[in-house]
């Protein structure tokens, strides 16, 4: 019995999906904990391709229990549509899911104030997805969210959510917000709810009944580590915890159950939205657009693009603790001649090995690059990691040990068949 906790090591879009996909084969069940549907996980089954962002991508394994955590913050009607689209393509979604009923919901005057905050900041901007996630996590720090347990109680549902309209528009009265329909609202949400009911339970003990049967857990993180709230580049961060931590807080499952911490990163680095990315390189990003890579699953926007990080991934490794490492679009740079990577920054003139708390001081360090020769050779086809282009495994080995942690799986395209065991 193993359980495994599976966050990315940079800005998220590290190819999660996928490995959690292939991760999924030896558990029992999938457990995302926290984030919303600002979230996008694509995973390529032979020539069908699944973009996911509430559920689990175990949903795509038969067999395996997808479980949606108590810290996740659910849009319901957007989670009914992603239920409805999966059956359409033929994938079963029935007892093999099961959502908290202690998790926030995201209403559409959510959405309306992240899009009038965006807006607001013009220049300063986050980059978020509109999806509502940040001001649906305010409601629930502040201690007025409501809950699917809500939802599902008809009377306590309307009393709650008449009230909750009528304190957004006392607050934002004369800002240019729409204000809700109430009527419509409850209406859409109500019947949102009739679909999710059979869903609802308490998935704390759920998770505990599971580990007491023997069973293994697979925890899926959303975005990466320099989104989470505390530890990322604030303010250019998502809501919610996304290390390892927020695992556990956002599922109810204790850490000291946790046998391992997984950390997946690109062989070099991305990001969507704003904020500072110190090796972003506009050729590199060029070339992976070109390919058709590097668009995001949520919103379609191209990526920025840089070289590898290892000062991001290697503090990533000590706020997560990882003890396995996940190395995914290795052939994505298999073109290239030659490749660098960030092993330290300069910052006013000193050298430093970590990442300033102040976001002006982050967007001002400049990358200490360590260059390494290119493999100039297809890894798409290698089955097994002694197969790889010996300058490929070098770099591959050199930012391991640069990040700390063991090397495990390594990606070299899309598909389930397309991933090596180290």
């Amino acid at each position: 019995m193993a359980h495994t906790i599976l966050t990315g090591a940079q800005w998220g879009d590290e190819g999660k999906g996928k490995i959690i996909d292939v991760l999924t084969d030896s558990v029992n069940a999938v457990v995302r904990s926290q984030g919303g549907n600002n979230a996008g996980h694509t995973v390529f089954v032979g020539n069908k391709k699944f973009v996911l962002h509430l559920i689990p991508s175990g949903i795509l394994r038969k067999g395996k229990l997808c479980v949606i955590g108590n810290g996740v913050v659910v849009d319901p009607i957007a989670l009914v549509e992603e239920i409805d689209g999966l059956v359409s393509q033929g994938v079963k979604v029935g007892r093999n899911l099961a959502i908290s009923d202690r998790a926030h919901i995201v209403f559409p005057f959510h959405r309306l104030l992240d899009e009038a905050r965006e807006a607001v900041r013009a220049d300063g901007k986050i980059g978020t997805t509109k999806r509502g996630i940040g001001p649906a996590y305010g409601d629930k720090a502040a201690r007025i969210g409501l809950r699917l347990c809500d939802l599902l109680q008809p009377k306590v549902f309307q009393e709650r959510l008449e009230a909750r309209i009528s304190e957004f528009n006392h607050w934002h009265k004369g800002s240019g917000i729409e204000s809700p329909d109430f009527n419509k609202l409850h209406a859409a949400y109500r019947s949102a709810g009739d679909r999710l009911a059979p869903f609802v339970t308490n998935t704390t003990m759920l998770l505990h009944k599971l580990h007491n049967k023997g069973a293994s857990l697979l925890f899926e993180g959303a975005q990466g580590t320099f989104l989470d709230v505390d530890h990322g580049t604030y303010p250019f961060v998502t809501s919610s915890n996304t290390t390892a931590g927020g695992a556990c807080t956002g599922s109810g499952f204790p850490p000291n159950l946790i046998t391992h911490v997984m950390g997946v990163m690109k062989a070099y680095t991305t990001r969507v939205g704003e904020g500072p990315l110190p090796t972003q390189d506009d050729k590199l990003a060029s070339m992976l657009h070109e390919m058709g890579r590097e668009f995001g699953a949520t919103t379609g926007r191209a990526r920025r693009c840089g070289w590898f990080d290892a000062v991001i991934t290697r503090t990533a490794q000590i706020i997560n603790g990882f003890d396995q490492l996940a190395i995914t679009n290795v052939d994505g740079l298999d073109g290239l001649e030659e490749i660098q990577v960030a092993v330290a920054y300069k910052l006013e003139g000193r050298k430093i090995e970590y990442l300033p708390a102040e976001i002006e001081q982050f967007s001002h360090c400049q990358p200490v690059y360590k260059k390494f020769k290119g493999w100039m050779r297809d890894t798409s086809q290698v089955k097994s990691f002694r197969q790889l282009p010996p300058l490929c495994k070098d770099y591959l080995k050199a930012i391991t040990e640069l990040t700390g942690g063991k090397l495990t799986m390594v990606s070299v395209g899309a598909s389930r068949e397309q991933t090596i065991f180290c």
